[in-house]
């Protein structure tokens, strides 16, 4: 890559990272307006050769996650066993929060006039805040006070044991539920056991780790330019398409009440877990940057992860996208107030 194209593509990453709020909204917009082709990219589509068909948000899954694993400087982790006290709390905390806010959820819901009592929400809130703790946390942590290592370590450490941890928290929830959803559920315990959760996450983020590991500083280097603004078009694009998954449909048969009860489940949900990992930063009398990394493993968990096994356990159901939505923007616009708060 000739050097004005290096330096190009440098520009270009610092600059969508700066604007990255903006162009989030944008993609939602994109999705509002003109849901057709990310409609379109959803679905299935057989290469030209061979017999092969290829599925885009799994595709856009693997190159975040593998840029998030091509990222991580193994050297610079080490650190973290001097004082692994922040990433030791983020771990448990992502785990656990699930297990104290969905029962809460599931039992505030069957007090409504739902047919289901909500099950299908609860359903989708289950496959979201499972999944490991999202890549762009690292992005927000670079754009404010976070503790870096202790993020990168927290994102690779809940994806390489989330074929363990995330079947187990899925099934232990999945009792909240009965009838087709407590099936489905079971479904995608079962996906995230096997080989959805191995090729899915688990790969792309390791392949990520090793190239690093095994390149020459200045190939890592070089390769850097070009992966980081990948990553972050992938992101975007992967926003476009869940978001044209979930308008979509939601324009065709407009359904207020189940945008409405979304962006109050993901915004409870949600914030709990930020508020939570900030009140145990405090607790544990962790430093500015360590409070809101803390917050970022907590709060924030791969819901594009969440709407791959979403689809792939229901696909017949693309309204329960909506919480996806919702709760990817509520992460991420908490993400941004999080990293910039002002030291205690």
């Amino acid at each position: 890559m000739p050097p004005a194209t290096v330096s190009r593509a440098t520009w270009f990453a610092g600059w969508l990272r700066g604007h990255l709020g903006r162009a989030v909204l944008a993609a939602y917009a994109a999705a509002l307006l003109v849901p057709g082709p990310g409609l379109w990219l959803r679905r299935p589509h057989a290469l030209p050769v061979g017999a092969v068909s290829v599925h885009l948000p799994p595709v856009l899954l693997g190159v975040l996650l593998f840029a998030a694993g091509f990222q991580i400087r193994l050297g610079a982790l080490t650190g973290l066993l001097r004082r692994p006290l922040a990433l030791l709390a983020a771990l448990v905390l992502h785990l656990t929060i699930p297990l104290a806010l969905v029962p809460l959820l599931a039992a505030l819901l069957r007090r409504t006039p739902d047919s289901d009592q909500g099950s299908g929400l609860v359903t989708a809130m289950v496959l979201i805040v499972t999944m490991p703790v999202a890549a762009n946390a690292t992005v927000w942590t670079a754009k404010g006070a976070g503790d870096q290592p202790t993020v990168v370590a927290a994102v690779l450490g809940s994806t390489l044991v989330s074929p363990l941890t995330t079947p187990l928290v899925i099934s232990l929830l999945a009792s909240l539920l009965h009838g087709p959803y407590a099936h489905t559920l079971a479904v995608a315990a079962e996906l995230s056991r096997g080989s959805f959760a191995l090729s899915s996450i688990v790969l792309p983020c390791a392949a990520g780790v090793l190239c690093r590991t095994v390149m020459p500083t200045s190939w890592s280097a070089f390769w850097e330019t070009g992966v980081t603004p990948s990553a972050l078009l992938a992101s975007l694009a992967t926003t476009y398409v869940n978001a044209s998954g979930a308008l979509g449909p939601c324009l065709a048969h407009p359904r207020p009440l189940l945008v409405g009860a979304a962006v109050t489940a993901a915004t409870a949900i949600c914030g709990a877990s930020f508020l939570l990992g900030l009140a145990a930063g405090t607790t544990l009398r962790l430093d500015r940057g360590g409070r809101s990394s803390l917050a970022l493993a907590c709060g924030m968990s791969n819901s594009s992860a969440g709407a791959v096994l979403i689809t792939a356990a229901m696909p017949d159901k693309p309204h329960l996208l909506m919480p996806v939505l919702a709760y990817g923007l509520v992460q991420k616009s908490l993400a941004g107030f999080v990293v910039r708060l002002p030291a205690p």
